[in-house]
């Protein structure tokens, strides 16, 4: 088996416990088996019966060294042990690559690969951020996630719906790259959501209606990345 190249004491990802026990009953293997093949192919000398019941009970998670390894132990792919991936370097692990994989298809020093990675600030350029696209087979949500858009994203979108959505077509455009009529259609779907939910709030009447139209007006925009995506979605079928 291939060792993993990734450094160790790195943040662990997204880890599925019932995922880790299921394959292992599946493969009829003992957790003392899972541990003694982590430490005899993989020399994590540190694995025991104990630590992979405690990772399987989900009281623990694997770090990415280990999490590569159990994935080999187990014969399946890192994607299958975690979560949704939701950084740079989760989607990386998923896909069972190495740093060095990902900045030699992109076309980067793995230094510098490295830095935008450990610091969750994407830099590629155009060229790059297509190879990464393909590399790691990004959605268009995770890309502009992974890419470090979702901030401005977020804040784009706030401003859309609680003002003139025509005016931020343009620049939502250049943070995500959509069809213009899908993206109109989905600034003025939210815009009309938002203004509506918020006229509904203050016709409650009573003392409370403007403490529930805040209410419900701060929960619409704290999830409008979320609502964006899912309305373009819906518009896209």
């Amino acid at each position: 088996m291939r060792r993993p190249s990734a450094p160790p004491n790195q943040p662990a990802p997204p880890f599925d416990a019932p995922a880790a026990r299921r394959l292992r009953t599946a493969l009829g293997m003992e957790p003392e088996h899972v541990a003694y093949g982590m430490r005899a192919s993989y020399g994590l000398s540190h694995v025991t019966p104990g630590l992979v019941i405690s990772w399987e009970r989900g009281t623990t998670a694997p770090a990415g060294l280990e999490l590569t390894a159990l994935a080999g132990v187990l014969w399946c792919s890192p994607g299958e042990l975690i979560g949704r991936p939701r950084t740079l370097r989760e989607h990386r692990l998923a896909h069972g690559l190495a740093p060095e994989d990902v900045a030699r298809t992109v076309g980067l020093e793995l230094l510098a690969y490295l830095h935008m990675e450990e610091n969750d600030e994407w830099r590629g350029t155009e060229r790059q951020s297509a190879a990464l696209a393909r590399l790691l087979d990004l959605s268009l949500p995770d890309f502009v996630s992974v890419t470090g858009r979702d901030a401005r994203l977020a804040e784009l979108l706030r401003s859309a719906v609680t003002t003139r959505w025509q005016a931020y077509v343009r620049p939502i455009a250049k943070a995500v790259p959509l069809d213009r009529r899908l993206l109109e259609d989905t600034l003025r779907e939210l815009h009309q959501d938002y203004q509506g939910q918020m006229a509904a709030s203050l016709n409650w009447g009573g003392g409370r209606a403007a403490s529930a139209s805040s209410d419900a007006g701060r929960d619409f925009l704290d999830r409008i990345i979320e609502r964006f995506w899912t309305n373009v979605e819906n518009n896209t079928g």
